[in-house]
This record gives C-alpha cells, sequence and structure tokens, in this order.
C-alpha cells in the first residue's frame, strides 16, 4: 500500500457522539471510494464487531480504532488506536475505566445550564446519547439546537459549552502513557488526532509529541478534517522531525454537522510513512 490510498481512519457512530450506525457507516464509505476504514468511537470499542462486519459486507478493508481521551498539561487530548485487539481484556478494562467520569460530569454540565435558565438538559443530552456512558458535550449540544436555544451546535459550544461559559466542567481523563500503552500492549499503533486543535505553546506541543514517542506512541494525524491546508504541511514536518507515521481521517459524526465527509481528503504526502504500512498484519 502507497499514501496515495483512500483509507479513513477516524470517524463516530452512534455508540459515541456520532449519529449514523457502524452500518450505515460503512454503507457511506464504500459509496464515497473508501478503500481502507476504521471505526474510531469515543472511549469506546462495543461498535467494532458490527463495523467490521459491516466494512467485509460492503468489500472494505478494516483496522479497530478507538479515540481515547487523555489529560496532558491541562488539556483533553485525543489518542486514536489502530489495529488492536478489541477483545483484548486489558483494552476492554482500561476504556471502562475512562468512562466512568462522564456520567458525573454530564450532571454537573446540566446544573450549570440549569442556573442559566435551561432546564432538563441531562434528560434531554440522553436522548441523543446511544450509549448512556457516552453522554458528551455533543449530545447537550443537540439537545439545545433541538430545543430551540440556539441554531447550531458551534452557537451552543460559543456561548455554553466551552471554557468559563455555564455549561463548561472539566474532566480528567486517562493519562498519555494509559491510552498509548493499552494500545501498544494490545497489538496496536497509538496515533495523535488532530494535532493542531490543541491549545499548546510550541513547548508544550514538543513536550507531547516527545512523551508519547517515549511510551510507544508512533503516528499522527497530518490529514484531517481538522487541520487547514497549511497544517498539513506544518503536521507532515512534525512527523518527519521525531520519526513518526502519518494517518488520515475525516472525524466524521453526522451528515448535518460534519464539515468533511467520510473519504474526501486529500491524500497524504507521498514522503510520508503511511501508518497503514505499519499495519499490513492488523488489516482485516
Amino acid at each position: 500500500m502507497t499514501s496515495i490510498l483512500n483509507a479513513d481512519l477516524h470517524c463516530h457512530s452512534v455508540v459515541s457522539d456520532g449519529t449514523l450506525t457502524p452500518e450505515q457507516l460503512a454503507e457511506r464509505a464504500k459509496a464515497n471510494g473508501v478503500e481502507l476504514w476504521a471505526l474510531t468511537d469515543h472511549d469506546e470499542i462495543g461498535g467494532q464487531a458490527r463495523a467490521a462486519a459491516a466494512a467485509r459486507a460492503n468489500g472494505l478493508k478494516y483496522l479497530t480504532g478507538a479515540e481515547i481521551s487523555v489529560t496532558f498539561a491541562g488539556e483533553t487530548v485525543h489518542i486514536v488506536g489502530l489495529g488492536f485487539d478489541a477483545e483484548d481484556p486489558r483494552m476492554v478494562q482500561g476504556l471502562i475505566d475512562t468512562r466512568g467520569g462522564r456520567d458525573k460530569r454530564a450532571h454537573e454540565m446540566s446544573d450549570g445550564l440549569a442556573k442559566v435558565g435551561i432546564k432538563g438538559a441531562y434528560e434531554g443530552a440522553l436522548t441523543f446519547a446511544g450509549n448512556p456512558e457516552l453522554i458528551s458535550r455533543t449530545h447537550f449540544a443537540r439537545f439545545l439546537v433541538e430545543s430551540g436555544v440556539c441554531t447550531d451546535t458551534y452557537e451552543v459550544f460559543r456561548k455554553y459549552l466551552t471554557e468559563g461559559k455555564p455549561g463548561y466542567v472539566p474532566h480528567r481523563w486517562a493519562s498519555l502513557k494509559d491510552a498509548v500503552t493499552w494500545i501498544t500492549q494490545t497489538g496496536g499503533i497509538a496515533v495523535i488526532a488532530h494535532p493542531g486543535r490543541y491549545k499548546f505553546t510550541a513547548n508544550e506541543e514538543y513536550a507531547l509529541f516527545s512523551e508519547f514517542k517515549a511510551h510507544g506512541g508512533r503516528a499522527v494525524e497530518v490529514v484531517t478534517g481538522s487541520h487547514t491546508p497549511a497544517e498539513y504541511v506544518e503536521y507532515a514536518a512534525v512527523a518527519k522531525e521525531f520519526g513518526l507515521a502519518a494517518s488520515r481521517g475525516s472525524d466524521f459524526h453526522s451528515p448535518d454537522e460534519s464539515h468533511t465527509d467520510l473519504g474526501t481528503l486529500p491524500y497524504l504526502p507521498g514522503d510520508l510513512t503511511p501508518v497503514w504500512e505499519l499495519l499490513a498484519d492488523r488489516i482485516q
């Protein structure tokens, strides 16, 4: 396989905070020309068997996936795992543990919104959560749009769900070492997701990449729906600097909300090592 491959290795289903089922995502990926696909739900691998079966049914090559939330330098960072054993108890238990704080956080978010006159936000958000263990800010945003408080989810985040706003509640996730260890010890490769999104100083970003590699991380998302074309170039250079393979993924959540559809990104730059070359024996 080469970098000229329509691989989409980052998207979400109703098992976390997407709006389509794993089966619908597989069909959409196939229709959009995706050749290699991974479902990477947040802190959850409950959709993996369905996704792999749907990939087979649609003639798609498939890699197991998950997007794990970690806390690093006071920020939430996402680490994508690809090609791991989704039935390994070390991965299963690690993700159960990191999901544990979501419900408490959701109740605190609802309390904050109630103080500014938005009642019943927890119950409302729950109606949008396919998996109650994974209730998140996205589900609150959909409820606030549905109930007419805001016109779209971007307005919700801007007014209510970012730091300093009434519905924002931070949460401590797994450590960077935890996430990379769960992925690598179960046969997968750890990938830093959309690094351009994090509000790090240059020194903090350098520390993130350095520690990630020291713990056994081996790849970074270069071409992603969260990056600008300038950031494709920037993080291609970072991949080379740290000797990391490159990944590509739309971060697709919903036909109505996502700017980038499955399979529609530019190819990876040809002078990078695609992460799928390191995972050739893990592709289903």
